[in-house]
């Protein structure tokens, strides 16, 4: 699903305008980012949690001169999936 199929599925689902959802979707997404960008987590119980997770430094290699790189620290956002979801998830594969 993209984001146009979304949109279309949030409007059909709400009773809302396309417009309306668009909009609702954009202002999640703005959330979403602003929260991890000050590095707090979003718990939504029974669907999951958006946070923060560091990567240390590492070495890594390039794969096309096998060259050792040095890949510096960095935080990355992530998504924890709750139980419910994942039990939703499991049950829809039988």
């Amino acid at each position: 699903m993209n984001r146009k199929e979304l949109i279309d599925a949030l409007a059909s689902k709400t009773g809302s305008t396309k417009i309306a959802a668009e909009q609702n979707i954009a202002a999640l997404i703005e959330v979403i980012g602003e929260t991890l960008t000050k590095g707090e987590s979003i718990s939504l119980v029974g669907f999951g949690t958006f946070e923060v997770r560091e990567r240390a430094a590492r070495t890594g290699r390039n794969p096309k001169t096998g060259a050792e790189l040095k890949i510096e620290a960095s935080k990355v956002p992530a998504f924890k999936p709750g139980a419910t979801l994942k039990a939703a998830v499991n049950s829809a594969k039988k």
